[in-house]
């Protein structure tokens, strides 16, 4: 399985020969201006919520590579009714489903939600992907939230949580998420992408270092083999 990072909070994850893409926001992104949209060619598109920073280049990506977008059913219609998009998969929290790559599992996320347009976006969430032997959880935009302890037993290889503040969880929190959720190999993300969110990332390292965790900060475009 590889990660890639293409900055703020989009993910493409390769898993048994299947491109996943998370959360697409890249061309409103100064830092990620060297990533053509257009050459991500991903098969599935997994978007935990509406805001324009996690669905930016959603529509050029996805009506370039024909991928199904996987989403809470109520950003599925508005896909269809909006933008003409049918190749998605309306999912909800606590369900699964099995994909040709694996299963993926929507979860709850602490955050609120709504489209482009101010319309409603349903529920912020997070997916739990198992693909193998590898269980890797996708937390989207999120607080710290007890809900994360109901996947203490899911015996998970990484979490990537935001990092950022202000919006979402801060280093500190995001190394109680990791208790919680028992996990100890982390990749940041939502961090240093606007000014309010951005953080000191060597120190971030040194917090969860101190207490065993494993932080990953990949540069926009690094990959790394989880």
């Amino acid at each position: 399985m590889k990660l890639t990072f293409y900055g703020h909070s989009t993910i493409g994850l390769e898993i048994n020969g299947k491109k996943l893409l998370f959360d697409p926001f890249i061309t409103p992104n100064p830092a990620a201006k060297h990533i053509d949209i257009l050459s991500l060619k991903p098969d599935y598109i997994l978007l935990s919520h509406g805001h324009g920073d996690h669905m930016a280049d959603l529509e050029a990506i996805q009506k370039d590579s024909g991928a199904q977008v996987v989403c809470i059913a109520e950003i599925s219609h508005w896909l269809d009714v909006k933008m003409g998009i049918k190749n998605t998969q309306g999912m909800n929290i606590g369900g699964g489903h099995n994909f040709d790559f694996g299963r993926v599992k929507m979860v709850y996320a602490l955050h609120s939600s709504s489209m482009p347009d101010g319309s409603y976006g349903g529920l912020a969430a997070g997916f739990v992907i198992t693909a193998g032997d590898k269980k890797v959880y996708f937390a989207g935009d999120t607080a710290l939230a007890l809900d994360m302890k109901l996947l203490a037993d899911e015996n998970l290889d990484w979490a990537i949580l935001p990092i950022g503040d202000y919006y979402t969880m801060s280093p500190d929190d995001a190394i109680k998420a990791a208790g919680f959720i028992n996990c100890k190999n982390v990749v940041g993300v939502h961090y240093n992408t606007f000014p309010v969110i951005n953080i000191d990332t060597e120190l971030a390292k040194e917090k969860f270092a101190k207490v065993g965790l494993n932080l990953q900060l990949p540069g926009i475009g690094e990959s790394i083999a989880l």
